[in-house]
């Protein structure tokens, strides 16, 4: 059956008048009665009962009324729907965030997105960058929120805050009543770290912060868990590192872990905060969830006066 030809009928169908119905679909009323008798003739069946004084459906013509109704009506819900998703207004966007961006980025632009375009539908994904960064190369991912700026030329990327790292360290630790130290004291300290693949970008940070310190790290422990890595700081006297977003989080649950948060100076290691996505993704959509992080304004981190604004590369 041709769709147009569907139409024709239910218009009749509805109105029950061929003069009414060829008005309504701006036909010719011999055009319209030609396109009914070819429907007819292609399902071999009668659909319309017709005197000069009124117009009936037979019980063949009654059955293709509701089936005509319910294929137009799904006909033209698809292609509003791919209208909308062409046009960057609908569809799934899949974002992964990690613990600064869920603070700072999304809240305000997923707000934004669900006043201007309420038929997205966003899935989260919390990882460290390496991870993202996987997984927006393989197609698992839309738009990564991390870390550093991507060495990579398969991808583009928008800087957005410039976050500093602290140490973390037990209630037991030396270090448990500062609220700030130099980088240089590190010298002194066991500390635990990730690999770099899982957070590149702010493991490059804390190595150049040493070497500008004239130091080196004694990395005792590997975790690539945060919440591993505050367990094994707050039992052993050892120093981890996290971001000063992360800091303000913890001492704010103070039950939560059993750990301090000590600012680091002279230099601060920063890291940066960025949105990336693939250079050939061209799609409305992923502009349009850009536009809502630029139009939700978030406030760009102010370093201390000492920072050292290292530039590190998330590869």
């Amino acid at each position: 059956m041709e769709f147009r030809l569907l139409v024709s009928f239910l218009a009749v169908a509805e109105e029950l008048h061929f003069g009414r119905a060829a008005a309504r679909l701006h036909l010719a009323q011999p055009s319209l009665s030609q396109q009914l008798q070819r429907l007819e003739r292609s399902l071999g069946v009668r659909l319309v009962d017709r005197t000069s004084h009124q117009v009936g459906l037979t019980p063949a013509g009654e059955v293709l009324r509701e089936h005509a109704r319910t294929i137009i009506t799904q006909t033209e819900e698809a292609r509003t729907a791919v209208r909308e998703v062409a046009l960057g207004r609908a569809g799934v966007l899949r974002i992964g965030y990690n613990f600064p961006a869920g603070q700072r980025i999304l809240p305000a632009a997923l707000a934004r997105m669900n006043t201007i375009l309420p038929n997205v539908n966003v899935n989260l994904v919390d990882k460290r960058t390496g991870p993202q960064l996987t997984a927006l190369a393989d197609g698992e991912l839309d738009i990564a929120l991390v870390y550093g700026r991507p060495a990579s030329a398969g991808f583009q990327f928008r800087p957005l805050l410039q976050v500093p790292l602290v140490a973390v360290v037990g209630r037991g630790h030396s270090w448990a009543r500062r609220s700030r130290t130099s980088f240089s004291e590190l010298a002194s300290q066991s500390c635990i770290l990730f690999e770099r693949q899982q957070s590149p970008a702010m493991y490059d940070a804390l190595f150049i912060a040493a070497e500008r310190s004239g130091i080196k790290l004694s990395v005792d422990h590997l975790l690539d868990d945060p919440n591993a890595m505050g367990i094994m700081v707050s039992v052993k006297p050892v120093v981890g590192f996290t971001s000063s977003l992360h800091a303000g989080f913890a001492s704010a649950n103070p039950g939560y872990v059993q750990t301090v948060t000590v600012a680091l100076h002279d230099p601060v290691p920063i890291v940066e905060l960025c949105a990336v996505w693939r250079a050939d993704d061209n799609r409305p959509l992923v502009r349009s969830f850009l536009g809502c992080i630029e139009s939700a304004k978030p406030l760009d981190s102010l370093p201390r006066p000492d920072a050292v604004p290292t530039q590190v590369s998330a590869q």
